[in-house]
């Protein structure tokens, strides 16, 4: 072996490692999305501190589903509906389908709401707002191929690291989070609605049907196991992080909100907070790649799963004509989005109530992706012995956990 090609065979397989990774960065910065920071914000103004022992908690039960999901994908190549079509049958399989995109096309009305209250923030009308997102978004996944799709996403999501900073330069008083998280109030129904939102907004379906579609488009097989752990464990530290930073900074400057919370009065408080003119700006940034990126990946989610129910896959590898469907799915669920946000939506209440709706789906989410692992996955990959019993029973119990706070929050 020549010493160029000593030299070039690591740098090969170096550049094809890191090409496996991205589906788990991309859904971990889409669950940072424009509901999860106003969600967080509007929770550390109300409850202070109270919920940041449960955000660093969720950081293993992220990793467990979405890994699932990762092995999923790489164990059978198959997507999840397209599974749950194998295995229950079609009518099953559209039923879930109908589902997800109902639970997209809510997530996409947040997402789209969050931009454009963004947009009216610096002076911009909401429905030019919406109409430039919905037809940029568009033109960019019908022009793109999976990989450059992912690289812009990841561009995107890349301004969330805003809220790491602002998150360590609010100076968050250390010695209140104790304090206040063991003031966890179970009998207030605010307190549990405000939980279930979190949790909502950080367990989501279709960040799980996102990741196992994903990597099957991407092609990434068992061999690149390892990395797909690596990748999803990365972006669910990243993705609590992030949560965590909003949290603080509200919490931190709760008093001096100005009215209730919405995207132009939690910019303003983030202005203070970084006490900087252009803290508000930086605020406004996250939000937007935050909720740039979990458009392109909830209109991902919902059209691979309803080609997958009709029996049909496809791919962003595939031209427009050769998967009509595919594409049309995407364009007209964003164009439904943007004509509905377009009407006029409060963008805070509307991030909560999406997440409420997410806890309350958990059992549904959960349990047919640990039905489906152990039911299709080799032995090798199988959830199984005591990790497999543990990984039900946590699944189990942040399922019943999601429906109770969800049900006592709204009808308390």
């Amino acid at each position: 072996m020549t010493a160029v090609a000593s030299v070039a065979a690591p740098r090969a397989r170096w550049r094809a490692s890191l090409a496996a990774l991205g589906p788990g960065l991309v859904v971990m910065l889409a669950d940072t999305d424009a509901g999860s920071i106003l969600t967080a914000a509007q929770t550390g103004v109300e409850t202070g501190y109270a919920l940041i022992p449960l955000q660093l908690a969720v950081i293993p039960l992220l990793y467990l589903a979405q890994e699932l999901a990762a092995r999923l994908a790489l164990g059978t190549g198959r997507g999840m509906v397209e599974l749950i079509r194998e295995r229950l049958g079609r009518g099953t399989s559209v039923a879930v389908a109908a589902v997800l995109t109902l639970t997209c096309f809510g997530a996409l009305v947040t997402q789209l709401s969050g931009m454009a209250a963004v947009a009216a923030f610096f002076g911009v009308p909401v429905d030019v707002a919406v109409a430039v997102a919905v037809i940029g978004l568009s033109a960019m996944i019908v022009t793109g191929s999976y990989r450059s799709v992912e690289r812009i996403a990841l561009l995107f999501g890349a301004a969330e690291l805003v809220f790491l900073y602002a998150g360590w330069k609010a100076h968050p008083d250390f010695s209140r989070i104790a304090a206040d998280a063991s003031q966890f109030a179970a009998d207030s129904p605010r307190f549990l609605y405000l939980v279930a939102a979190n949790l909502g907004a950080t367990i989501m379906p279709w960040a799980l049907f996102y990741q196992q579609s994903a990597a099957c488009d991407k092609g990434l097989s068992r061999a690149h196991l390892g990395l797909a752990r690596l990748d999803t464990l990365l972006g669910a530290v990243f993705c609590q992080l992030v949560t965590c930073g909003v949290l603080i900074v509200a919490a931190t400057h709760a008093a001096t909100l100005e009215g209730a919370g919405s995207v132009d009065a939690f910019a303003r408080l983030f202005g203070r907070a970084l006490d900087s003119p252009v803290g508000s700006a930086l605020f406004c940034a996250g939000l937007m790649g935050g909720a740039l990126v979990a458009t392109v990946v909830v209109c991902l989610a919902a059209a691979w799963a309803v080609g997958e129910a009709a029996g049909r896959r496809h791919s962003l590898e595939q031209h427009p004509r050769d998967a009509p469907w595919f594409y049309g799915s995407f364009v007209v669920l964003l164009a439904a989005a943007g004509a509905f946000v377009a009407a006029g939506v409060d963008a805070v209440r509307l991030s909560m109530a999406v997440g409420v709706i997410n806890a309350v789906l958990l059992p549904v989410a959960l349990l047919a992706l640990f039905w489906l692992a152990r039911k299709t996955l080799d032995a090798d990959l199988r959830p199984s012995g005591a990790f497999g019993a543990i990984t039900g029973a946590v699944f189990v119990v942040v399922s019943v956990f999601g429906l109770y706070a969800g049900f006592v929050g709204v009808l308390g």
